[in-house]
């Protein structure tokens, strides 16, 4: 492998950072390749090099059935209603047939089973699709064309221009000057701006023919496959040469083909291999927190069922045993049953008749409210895009209630925070700034005459007027000169489409300025090697480019230094404000203006550089041109004396001006963020750019603000503001990764005898690192064990760690400093590293995540939080096909989860507690009875009345409250985001408030069943009604029409269908008594139809009216005691307090402006460079041009 990375491999120096140098590929030898298998489980072994097939799908026709079934039995209610069902098929003990069990059952594995089988074969569609892409293969001497999934590492493929690359290929050669190829990564991360990538010079000047590359037979040695997208390091060994490799020869799959005719790839890595793929990570079954609260509760329950039967079976023992004494003469009864076999048989009857307090029918209904309220959101024409026809999309049923606990949203930022399209907002030229007013866009000087114009084809955001007939004029030399440093200092490529200049940047801010620049008259025609031609004001002029400074991130700025044809030689200079006010020659009334510009551009959050010129005179130039030739050609630190001759070069600059581009944000993106932050939701941004780009959208978007204290990587290891206990650990970290041995313990106890200042603990905060600081945080678990014993002394001296890893000591550190904030914003961080800070908050913070993104890279983060949402109608759609929730604007969050996420918690809390309420409610009367039958396992109500009395009786009620139910409408909802609050504590179900809901069912059925039994302990009324099943119809009357005032007076939001449910609940109670109970079903069946007229008789006498009425009154009075308790006493819900708050207070519109205080000089360097440091090199060089040509073909 590559010298240097093989050297430090072979000393043991990068263990956890570079994988073993192993993966070898020859080119054009498939049958190397088959012969090499690896094991994978057990003793089974698989190919070692991986197909280029890829397969997201969960099932296939095999697997579907058996691995479906396996995961719905991870919820232990199917658990227990197998259980129960298995009881009931023993006669001796059973109560129902028991297939009447299992069909339910059936249906909701059948129902549940059908929806994961529908997303199932959407993810076998879109893989289809994805293999069946076509492609060129080198077979034999030819190419032809075959499939994605026919591709095999070794193989050499030919891409064309707009094609996507099939796998991680090297690059060989392409129909550009020196092998140069374009790539586009939007599929992967949402950039749309383009990447170059160059083959090797001696493959470049080899491969020249299809007959040269069949002949190819280099070998590859590499690194083994692994997730990291920005690295690759390998060697090329051919013809008895070997070549060092690295990222910058490589085409990852995904990325797609630009402004290049053909290239020519070696696959190395193919299918699952790839990096992309390493980054996906597998499909997980999401649970939400309600889901496994219930599947605790269900044990709960279940251990309480089996305590109470057991108990019960106990006592009916006993009773046994002390009735057969007291009754001998009745012993030929019990001759074969002895007591303690009547209690055995007991306990299963109890437990069998008091199984429906667990019912069924509640996870069915479950399911179907969960799936009505995904339809609420697909139909929500609020979320609704109508600019590219894209609804919202619930692609998930069973996690809405989830969107109303959403603690930490973690966000991609390009194309899904902004749009990555960059604008000309404003300008500062001279002491004047331009674009303030937005009444005169796009308006030219009438009669200007200006016909440059037909050169544009995209239309400028900006156009001040005033600007344009300065420019017209032509009588301000400052911005003459400005608009020229426009058109000349930068590294646009340019093409002819007929009579349209097509502008190929390397970033979008590029592009931007050069457009601008056009715009006003000064365009960019053509460039070679050393000339730029642009047109200015009409007329044509060539200037020769002398040398081009490039950026790099150090540096904050690049030059061009040019001769212009009337032969004076000028330095035009952009960069950041930072860099470039400290390097003028002199600082007089214009500079001062332009730095309160740059301050007030600040404030608007817009991308911001400094632009200056000199002249050079001819000797100042001969001197440097000769210095800079002996430079440019050194072994040894040759990038720093460049860097010092550019440095002696760019001084005595003299400003001409500051330029503002935005970086355009997706529609109401700030505001959203701003509600979401009142709402308690904490928005960590987690992006692939650079730190710069990052914060200034951070600023844009109101992520961060000016009275913020920003702690970058630096920071986090040794600012004194940092409260200790979010330090210390990473310090001790730092200390031991940086051999600090002899100062560490030192460190800790200065740390700890150093009080917290009480203004920087409650100050604002907010955390920016990089995902080399992440890699250090997430690896420290290997480190550390390495030195185990030095590091737990030092932790020890900084914090009483308990019996936790180091490792996880660290992680946790990071996380509760980074949770401590405001804000989080990570920036140049891999796919993996996004969904392993997701799986850190989950693990450390035990709190519901969301994420959203709309690239590739995007993929395993979404597939790892709690919630995953794909941002659609972009041109990536790998995010939605693996999200949960698909919305095509940032902005649509706020609805999705302030209003249809709130509203789901709501409604199914509501459900839950009022199907538990009503369940025993109605049911734990069996048991109360159980005390006046001898323990028997005898029914208190008809057989009919138990299977219809969660069907149809107290079901729809309970299913609109779960379907329509609303606290607040939803502009009410968006106006309080802290109402959102209420989910985030779990305060509408939690075991607490189960434990009320027993309570309250208990009590009821207690006033139900003994109020009737003091009622019926002599025989009374006109009629005589004193008999048990007359005594069962009072009882469930009593408690139907308790459950059901108890959901009426809980309904917050009634409508038609509200009253239509209660309506119907009490008609179908009427109707099925009258069926069940006439004398033609008894005459007809007698064993199943056991009480003819029992409701006609019971209902039909004054006196049992009566006592149902008491029933309900008794059930009915603490409630009401309860709310009117709760208003006196002032103890009001959180709404009540909000809108308390908003009559005496009103609360204030979302502020989107940041207030920097003038004169305070406190700017943030946003400059406008988002591209990556090598374009200069590549122009001066040639490479990026066609010989003989003025411009770049392709």
């Amino acid at each position: 492998a590559d010298g240097q990375g093989l050297a430090l491999m072979r000393a043991g120096r990068y263990p956890l950072a570079f994988p073993a140098f192993t993966w070898e590929v020859r080119a054009n030898d498939r049958n190397y390749h088959v012969q090499f298998k690896k094991k994978f489980a057990f003793c089974l072994t698989k190919k070692k090099y991986a197909g280029n097939a890829i397969k997201t799908a969960k099932y296939n026709i095999f697997t579907f059935l058996p691995l479906n079934l396996y995961e719905q039995f991870h919820r232990m209610a199917n658990v227990y209603f197998v259980f129960v069902i298995l009881l009931q098929t023993f006669p001796e003990i059973s109560t129902l047939p028991w297939y009447t069990l299992l069909f339910p059952l059936s249906c909701l594995l059948t129902i549940r089973g059908l929806r994961d089988l529908i997303d199932d074969v959407g993810r076998h569609q879109s893989d289809r699709n994805i293999n069946s892409r076509p492609c060129e293969i080198l077979s034999g001497k030819s190419f032809r064309w075959q499939k994605w999934r026919d591709i095999c590492v070794g193989d050499i493929v030919r891409l064309h221009k707009e094609s996507f690359v099939p796998a991680d290929m090297l690059l060989l050669c392409s129909s550009e000057p020196s092998s140069l190829c374009y790539v586009e990564t939007a599929d992967i991360d949402g950039e749309t701006n383009l990447k170059f990538r160059q083959a090797l010079l001696v493959t470049h000047q080899e491969l020249v023919s299809e007959e040269s590359l069949a002949t190819f037979d280099g070998e590859v040695t590499c690194e083994e496959p692994n997730s990291r997208m920005h690295s690759f390091t390998g060697t090329l060994e051919w013809r008895g040469e070997t070549y060092s490799l690295d990222s910058e020869r490589i085409l990852l799959r995904g990325c797609k083909l630009r402004n290049t005719d053909v290239c020519y790839g070696l696959v190395i890595y193919a299918g699952f291999d790839s990096k992309i793929m390493r980054n996906c990570g597998k499909i997980k079954r999401k649970k939400t927190k309600l889901d496994r609260m219930m599947d605790r509760l269900v044990i709960i329950i279940f251990l309480v069922l089996l305590v109470t039967s057991l108990c019960l079976a106990i006592a009916s023992g006993f009773w046994a045993r002390m009735f057969q004494e007291k009754h001998s003469y009745l012993s030929a009864l019990y001759k074969n049953t002895t007591p303690a076999q009547q209690a055995f048989f007991n306990f299963w009857g109890f437990t069998i008749l008091l199984s429906i307090i667990i019912p069924m029918s509640m996870y069915i209904t479950f399911e179907f409210i969960y799936l009505v309220n995904s339809f609420f959101i697909n139909w929500d024409l609020e979320m609704y895009y109508a600019v590219k026809d894209i609804p919202a999309k619930a692609r998930s049923t069973s996690l809405n209630d989830q969107l109303g606990q959403i603690e930490y949203i973690f966000s991609d930022k390009t194309g899904t925070l902004t749009q990555n399209m960059m604008s000309f907002k404003k300008c500062c030229i001279n002491g004047t700034i331009y674009g303030t007013g937005p009444g005169h866009e796009n308006k030219q000087p009438s009669g200007s005459g200006l016909t440059w114009s037909h050169h544009g084809e995209k239309k400028l955001d900006f156009c001040d007027a005033t600007l344009l007939e300065a420019a017209w004029r032509d009588s301000d030399p400052v911005l003459r000169e400005f608009l020229r440093l426009l058109a000349l200092c930068h590294t646009v490529m340019v093409e002819e489409k007929g009579d349209q200049l097509v502008y190929q940047a390397a970033s979008p801010d590029e592009e931007a300025l050069v457009l601008a620049a056009r715009n006003l008259g000064y365009v960019f025609l053509a460039r070679t090697r050393d000339t730029i031609t642009i047109s200015e004001l009409g007329k044509k002029r060539t200037y020769k480019v002398l040398a081009m400074l490039d950026f790099n991130s150090d540096r904050k700025r690049m030059s061009v230094l040019v001769r212009d044809p009337q032969g004076t030689i000028r330095l035009y200079t952009k960069g950041a404000d930072t860099v470039i006010l400290e390097r003028l020659q002199r600082r007089g009334p214009n500079e001062t203006f332009t730095e309160m510009a740059l301050e007030r551009f600040a404030e608007e959050t817009l991308r911001t550089l400094c632009l200056a010129s000199k002249e050079v005179s001819e000797v100042e130039y001969s001197k440097w041109s000769r210095r800079h030739r002996e430079a440019s050609i050194l072994l040894q630190d040759r990038t720093r004396e460049l860097d010092k001759l550019y440095e002696e070069m760019e001084q005595n600059l003299q400003l001409l001006g500051a330029t503002a581009i935005e970086d355009k944000l997706q529609d109401g993106v700030p505001e959203t963020i701003q509600l979401l932050k009142l709402g308690n939701i904490k928005v960590w941004v987690l992006t692939g750019d650079k730190q710069e780009t990052a914060m200034n959208i951070g600023y844009a978007c109101k992520l961060l603000t000016d009275d913020m204290e920003i702690l970058e990587e630096k920071e986090i290891s040794s600012a004194p503001t940092i409260p200790s206990s979010h330090s210390e650990i990473l310090e001790a970290y730092w200390v031991s990764n940086n051999n600090l041995s002899g100062s560490g313990e030192v460190l800790c106890s200065s740390r700890l005898s150093q009080p917290c200042p009480e203004a920087s603990c409650h100050k604002k905060r907010a955390v920016i690192v990089s995902g080399d600081f992440l890699d250090k945080i997430l690896h420290m678990g290997e480190v550390l064990k390495e030195k185990k014993g030095w590091l737990w002394r030092r932790l020890a001296c900084c914090r009483a760690t308990g019996p936790q890893e180091p490792g996880s000591l660290v992680e946790k550190a990071f996380v509760d400093l980074a949770t401590s904030c405001q804000a989080v914003i990570c920036c140049r961080v891999t796919p993996k590293q996004k969904a392993l800070i997701v799986q850190l908050v989950k693990k450390h913070k035990k709190a519901i995540t969301l994420a959203i993104g709309d690239g590739a890279n995007d993929v395993n983060m979404i597939k790892t939080a709690d919630i995953g949402v794909g941002i659609s109608g972009l041109e990536g759609m790998q995010a939605v096909q693996c999200s949960d929730y698909a919305l095509a604007q940032f902005s649509y969050l706020q609805r999705l989860l302030l209003v249809h996420g709130r509203w789901a918690y709501l409604r199914i809390c509501k459900f839950l507690r009022y199907f538990f309420y009503k369940t025993f409610a109605g049911l734990m009367a069996q048991v109360w009875f159980a005390f006046h039958s001898g323990f028997t396992a005898q029914p208190l109500y008809e057989g009919w009345f138990l299977a219809l009395y969660n069907i149809f009786y107290t079901s729809y009620p309970v299913l609109s409250m779960g379907l329509l139910e609303q606290d607040v409408s939803a502009k009410k909802s968006l106006e309080f985001p802290e109402l959102y609050v209420i989910g985030q504590q779990d305060e509408l179900f939690n075991y607490r408030v189960f434990g009320i809901t027993l309570l309250h069912g208990v009590s009821t059925s207690l006033a139900s069943f003994y109020i009737a039994l003091w009622a019926f302990e002599d025989s009374i009324g006109s009629k005589v009604v004193g008999d048990y099943e007359s005594f069962a119809v009072t009882v469930a009357t009593s408690a139907l029409l308790s459950v059901l005032v108890e959901i009426i007076l809980d309904t917050k939001f009634w409508t038609v269908l509200s009253f239509l449910m209660v309506t119907a609940s009490l008609l179908l109670f009427c109707l099925f008594s009258f069926l069940t109970q006439s004398i033609d079903a008894f005459r007809i069946a007698p064993a199943v139809f056991r009480f003819p007229e029992a409701s006609r008789n019971a209902l039909t006498d004054p006196y049992i009216l009566l006592v149902v009425l008491l029933s309900l009154v008794v059930n009915t009075v603490p409630s009401l005691t309860v709310r009117l308790y709760r208003t006196i006493t002032g103890k009001n819900t959180i709404q009540q307090n909000i809108r308390l708050k908003a009559r005496q207070e009103p609360e204030p519109s979302v502020e989107l402006r940041a207030h920097v205080p003038h004169g305070s000089f406190h700017r943030r360097s946003s400059y406008a460079f988002s591209h990556q440091e090598g374009y200069a090199g590549l122009i001066t060089r040639g490479d990026s041009l066609r010989t003989g040509d003025t411009r770049r073909a392709t």
